[in-house]
């Protein structure tokens, strides 16, 4: 008995150890689109606050195709997605059937694609490995902002994962080799405007918001072996949010925002948790979390906000337990930034910052207009007391963290920005339209 109880002290000390050891793992690296915690923000990094075209550039890759995915870093590797438009245009057999009964705003390609995953050196930019993940003809078009490469790798360290939508799930180890890959099917999103949803992995769980114009549904793929655990249905159309996934007493919860409820599942079984209504439509900002609160915007053709415990259960549209609601000021494309116990977010698109109390949904300072900033596809990171917001023509504001709009630089690059930025260690990651940058303190 004393052999036992021994045995298992050791093995339950080794598994605290190795969480210890991946939380430190993702709080030195970016292995999300959203930082290691989900909310944008980095606690150890300390990136450069100023810089500019021959400033604190310590290097520059021309990026091949077009994609607005984030980079994601892990170790001394740099992971970005893209889409390759190639000179093979298809006959008429191998172009994809179109659905005849949803309305279509964007032009159907009729050249093949190629989806490829690059990984660069994280030292030098050098080009590492790139894997053409597949090569087929997009069944539809995409909005003129948008890209067939919008959704982030994600990477818990030793597999990366990357989401191609309707070109397939795959799976690399981080030597660029392919583990598995899985078809899902096809998406057929609102008006033909593009996919956009990032993986989220979890221990042995492959998190997917697979809302679209038909058969809407959150996907739980096993992780190692892309194997389905579980698809629950969901009554929603097209939305671009990334899941959230957050423990709290004992149960892990998979937080999804939606045009009709943000909606919070077991991850166990898929089970409904709890629910709330009044989202509105096109949901694209992720939730962010801390001290067991769920915070959930949305901002499109209306305005919702709201603060969540996540140990209620049910309907909590009209619960009087939510911690606070606000009507106003809510982002559009950008997800908010969770930085110590302030939210920091956009107005819709445009270039006004609101800086909320995350305790009472008190605004601090309310849709201030950012001077010399145009709009924003972009999400604000933060890092070392500092917030870093990159607008669509490549101007990165750098404010101080706080109460107050403290500007500490404006900075410039002559190349159009959608991608959020990653922070790690001493350096940002900024993928524009034309070029990937290195920024680092000389």
């Amino acid at each position: 008995m004393r052999t036992f109880r021994y045995t298992l002290f050791l093995c339950i000390a080794s598994l605290v150890a190795d969480h210890r050891l991946n939380a430190a793992d993702r709080a030195d690296n970016w292995p999300h689109w959203r930082g290691p915690d989900a909310t944008g923000a980095s606690s150890t990094a300390n990136p450069p606050i100023k810089w500019d075209a021959d400033t604190n550039i310590k290097w520059k890759v021309a990026l091949p195709g077009r994609g607005s995915a984030t980079p994601i870093v892990w170790d001394d590797q740099v992971f970005i997605a893209t889409a390759i438009k190639t000179d093979r245009v298809a006959s008429a057999d191998e172009l994809p059937k179109i659905n005849p009964n949803l309305p279509v705003k964007t032009d159907r390609p009729k050249n093949f694609f190629q989806f490829v995953i690059i990984s660069y050196d994280r030292a030098t930019g050098k080009e590492r490995w790139r894997k053409v993940a597949a090569e087929k003809v997009p069944h539809e078009g995409y909005h003129p902002s948008h890209s067939y490469a919008a959704a982030s790798p994600t990477t818990d360290g030793k597999f990366l994962y990357v989401s191609f939508g309707s070109r397939g799930i795959y799976c690399y180890d981080l030597g660029g080799n392919l583990i598995w890959q899985r078809d899902l099917g096809r998406l057929e999103t609102r008006f033909a405007f593009g996919e956009a949803a990032t993986p989220v992995v979890h221990g042995d769980s492959l998190l997917l918001n697979w809302d679209h114009e038909e058969d809407s549904a959150l996907i739980c793929l096993n992780a190692r072996t892309g194997e389905a655990k579980w698809k629950v249905p969901r009554d929603e159309k097209s939305s671009w949010n990334t899941p959230l996934v957050v423990e709290h007493q004992g149960r892990t919860q998979v937080v999804v925002n939606g045009t009709k409820r943000v909606r919070s599942y077991d991850l166990e079984n898929g089970s409904l948790l709890w629910e709330h209504g009044g989202m509105t439509m096109n949901a694209i900002p992720s939730a962010v979390t801390a001290g067991g609160i769920a915070y959930v915007m949305s901002g499109y053709s209306g305005s919702l906000g709201i603060a969540v415990p996540l140990g209620l259960r049910g309907d909590l549209t009209a619960n009087d337990k939510v911690l606070w609601r606000i009507k106003q000021g809510t982002p559009y494309v950008p997800s908010p930034l969770l930085m110590g116990d302030r939210l920091y977010f956009t107005l819709a698109n445009n270039a006004s910052l609101t800086i909320l109390d995350i305790k009472t949904g008190k605004a601090l300072v309310d849709r201030e207009r950012l001077s010399g900033l145009t709009s924003f596809y972009s999400s604000p990171v933060g890092a070392a007391g500092r917030v870093y917001l990159a607008d669509q023509k490549g101007t990165t504001l750098v404010i101080r963290a706080g109460d107050h709009l403290d500007v500490l630089a404006t900075n410039r690059l002559n190349d159009p920005i959608d991608a959020c930025p990653a922070v790690v260690g001493r350096q940002l990651f900024l993928r524009g339209e034309r070029n990937l940058y290195c920024i680092e303190e000389k």
